[in-house]
C-alpha cells in the first residue's frame, strides 16, 4: 500500500510559525504526500515552496465551525485558489443539518463549488456532532451540490474520525466521490483501519511517523 500518496499532511495549528509550514512542505515533498493542508494565511507560502514538487496545496474554508455565511466561504475559497490552492476543505453549515434545512445546506456547499471550479472540494461533516441520519442526508446533499469528497472531521471538535462513520459515509456515496478521514489518526493501525473502512484520503499531522513505520 502506497500510504503516503493518500495523505494530506496537515498543520492547522493557529500558532503555527512560518518555519513550521516550510518544514511541513519539505516533508510533504520528501514523502510524496498528496497535499499539504494549511490555514488560508499560509497558502501562498506553501504554494511557492512546493512549486514543481508534485504536491498539492489544500486550504480550509469556514474553519473550524462552518458557521460563516455562504458568500464569505465562497470568497475565502476563491482567494485560496488565487493564492495557489488546488483543493478546498470546507466545513459545512452544521446548524443547517441540525435544523433539517437541507436546501440551505446544499446551497452553502454549492456556493463554494461554484467559486472554485478548478479545485477539488472536500466537505467536512463534523460527524461527532451529527446523528447517522443527518450524516447520510448531508452526504447526499453534498453530492448534489458538486462536492468531490466528504470528510469526517475538523479535528477541532469533540471527536475525530471513527471506522464506523467512515463506513457509513462510504456506504451512502457514489463510488466516484471520495472519503477523507481526519481527526485522531496518529498511528499506522488507525490509518490502515480508515482505509479498510473506505477512506481514500487521510488528514493527519502525524504523517511522517506513520509512513516511517510503514516503510521500515
Amino acid at each position: 500500500m502506497n500510504l503516503s500518496s493518500l495523505i494530506d499532511h496537515t498543520n492547522l495549528d493557529p500558532a503555527a510559525k512560518t518555519y513550521d509550514i516550510l518544514r511541513l512542505c519539505d516533508e510533504a515533498s520528501e514523502w510524496k504526500f498528496a497535499s499539504v493542508c494549511v490555514n488560508p494565511c499560509y497558502v501562498a507560502l506553501a504554494s511557492e515552496r512546493l512549486k514543481g514538487k508534485g504536491v498539492k496545496v489544500c486550504s480550509v474554508v469556514g474553519f473550524p465551525l462552518g458557521a460563516n455565511t455562504m458568500s464569505s466561504k465562497a470568497y475565502e475559497a476563491e482567494r485560496a485558489y488565487r493564492d495557489g490552492a488546488a483543493e478546498i476543505d470546507m466545513v459545512m453549515n452544521i446548524s443547517h443539518a441540525k435544523n433539517g434545512s437541507y436546501d440551505m445546506l446544499r446551497e452553502d456547499i454549492a456556493g463554494v463549488v461554484r467559486a472554485v471550479p478548478h479545485c477539488k472540494v472536500k466537505v467536512i461533516l463534523e460527524t461527532c456532532l451529527l446523528e447517522d441520519d443527518e450524516i447520510i442526508r448531508a452526504c447526499r446533499e453534498a453530492v448534489k451540490a458538486g462536492a468531490h469528497f466528504l470528510k469526517t472531521s475538523t479535528g477541532f471538535s469533540s471527536g475525530g474520525a471513527t471506522v464506523r462513520h467512515v463506513e457509513l459515509i462510504r456506504h451512502c456515496l457514489p463510488s466516484e466521490i471520495g472519503v477523507k478521514a481526519s481527526g485522531g489518526i496518529r498511528n499506522r493501525e488507525s490509518a490502515e483501519a480508515m482505509i479498510t473502512a473506505g477512506a481514500n484520503r487521510l488528514g493527519t499531522s502525524r504523517s511522517v511517523s506513520i509512513c516511517k513505520i510503514v516503510s521500515d
